[in-house]
């Protein structure tokens, strides 16, 4: 028997579970900290280092108290976090500014710059991130730095994932040698390709701009997947969060990855893990290139798979922004979705409110809403969004299913899955297949999954994952709400790719809107 901590730090707040690897998990708590957004710059989300740090330790103190055990039975702690969410920082890892954040996108410029080179100078690291280089990424947030920090440049010792950032601090590494970087935060977001020689060439940095000059020198340190112990626990954190020193802490990875193995991830199944906004995980022995898909990373998920990232830009976000703007909660405008049918509104609606992440990797889309009429509603616009968002990770899996990937289940992994049925029950009949949702939260278990690893408690992720996920429910597809999407995802298909690209061909729309009103006749 062992007990372990499990960390994820999301969005808005961070989440530490104290797990117990006979009873699951036995005591847990949040603590959030700020976003800062900036009306006059909508790309513009930072958080403080300082502020996440502060969080942990008064989550973990109180996960431990809930768990009503002692502080140093805990065995182990490992830590997921968003990304890719950037840090610059100076000699002995002190922040030189605040974070980019994941939903960061003032890099757009920088993004299409180091696409356009990568094509121009056929550089093949490019290909395994889905051929487009996103304003989200690792380089891209840093060219955007070191161009507007233009007095702080000199002081620049190197950048780091928050998962490689928070485990370096917690084990006391400041050595850049031995700092942890997660093969999961590189492959996905660096173009790091352990295949192609790791990182892309320093030429082709300067290429792109001479200020990546001596850049891949400064990423330098232990790239490692999340088997691997990234060090232990320093005495000072030890004190701070509660915990006995010198335990091991396993290198991190992303939230959605180690989600992913919380919800019992096999190959064959995708993972859609929904929350502010979705990312789309699936796992293969072997797969090749697939175009438009984040990324295709040699153990990022499971260090004996491929891991495959793909996801939509938001999700819950968009359903909060809805509600926000109608004076409300989404708890509130979802009272009576449950009585709404497949295409009744006549809306149809692309989600691209905070750019498109996949399979067009375009930051600078906006959403569209088709088909207002003068009775409309916030929740009608609310359903038409959960409808949109099924649509586009449609779009997803079949750009997956073409390119090799088995996909075999879906699993609706997140937050909002637990909390909305009305979407769970979309997406069954949007993709006509059933999709399971497990039947507790699994926020942090994977974290703890990695922990037990480290502790030793376990010998392999399947035999964790066989003890301690949780089972599934299934809601199964209705025929008849199918086939109206049937008719519906067409349309859909043809606007996301007629609108979404800025070199489409002319496309044939004009029967959108009728179609649109005729499906919602006959729904009503």
């Amino acid at each position: 028997m062992a007990v372990v901590a499990g960390v994820d730090f999301g969005t808005l707040s961070v989440r530490v579970s104290i797990v117990d690897s006979e009873r699951g998990r036995i005591g847990s708590a949040v603590s959030e900290y700020p976003l800062i957004r900036k009306r006059e710059d909508p790309d513009h989300a930072t958080q403080s280092h300082a502020a996440h740090m502060s969080a942990l330790a008064e989550a973990t103190r109180e996960a431990v108290a809930q768990a009503g055990v002692r502080g140093d039975a805990v065995a182990a702690i490992a830590l997921d976090t968003t990304g890719s969410s950037v840090l610059p920082v100076g000699e002995g890892l002190q922040p030189l500014d605040d974070y980019y954040l994941w939903c960061d996108h003032r890099a757009k410029q920088e993004a299409a710059e180091i696409t356009a080179a990568a094509h121009r100078e056929k550089l093949e690291n490019i290909e395994w991130c889905g051929g487009v280089y996103s304003s989200e990424w690792g380089f891209a947030k840093l060219l955007h730095w070191l161009r507007h920090h233009p007095g702080s440049r000199d002081r620049l010792a190197t950048a780091l994932e928050h998962c490689d950032m928070v485990a370096a601090v917690l084990c006391g590494i400041t050595d850049l040698a031995e700092v942890p970087r997660s093969i999961c935060a590189m492959g996905h977001k660096w173009m790091w390709n352990t295949a192609l020689g790791g990182l892309p060439p320093e030429e082709f940095l300067i290429k792109v701009d001479p200020l990546l000059g001596g850049i891949r020198a400064r990423l330098g340190g232990r790239y490692a997947t999340s088997d691997q112990v990234a060090g232990r626990l320093a005495p000072e954190w030890a004190a701070s969060l509660g915990l006995r020193p010198g335990i091991p802490v396993p290198v991190g990875a992303f939230d959605a990855h180690w989600d992913a193995i919380g919800a019992g991830i096999r190959e064959g199944d995708v993972v859609n893990v929904v929350g502010t906004s979705t990312c789309i995980m699936a796992i293969a022995r072997e797969v090749g290139l697939i175009p438009g898909v984040c990324g295709v990373v040699q153990g990022s998920i499971h260090p004996s798979y491929y891991g495959i990232e793909a996801g939509l830009s938001a999700t819950g976000d968009i359903f909060d922004a809805i509600a926000r703007r109608a004076g409300g909660s989404v708890a509130q405008l979802s009272s009576g979705l449950d009585a709404y049918r497949a295409g009744q509104t006549g809306l149809l609606r692309l989600t691209w409110d905070n750019g498109d992440r996949t399979v067009l990797v375009n930051a600078a889309l906006g959403g569209v809403t088709l088909g207002w009429n003068l009775t409309h509603t916030a929740q009608d616009e609310l359903f038409a969004a959960i409808e949109g968002t099924a649509f586009h990770t449609r779009i997803i899996l079949e750009r997956m299913a073409e390119h090799g990937v088995p996909i075999r289940r879906v699993i609706n992994g997140g937050g909002v899955p637990q909390k909305n049925e009305t979407l769970n029950r979309i997406y069954a009949n949007v993709f006509g297949m059933p999709v399971l949702v497990p039947e507790s939260e699994v926020t942090s278990l994977g974290s703890a999954i990695f922990a037990f690893l480290a502790a030793g408690a376990f010998k392999t992720i399947e035999e964790a994952q066989e003890r301690l996920c949780p089972k599934f429910r299934t809601v199964e597809p209705d025929a008849r709400e199918h086939a109206v999407y049937e008719r519906l995802f067409p349309l859909y298909r043809k606007l996301y790719f007629a609108l979404g690209q800025p070199a489409s061909a002319a496309a044939a729309i004009g029967d959108v809107l009728p179609l649109l009103r005729q499906v919602a006749a006959r729904a009503r």
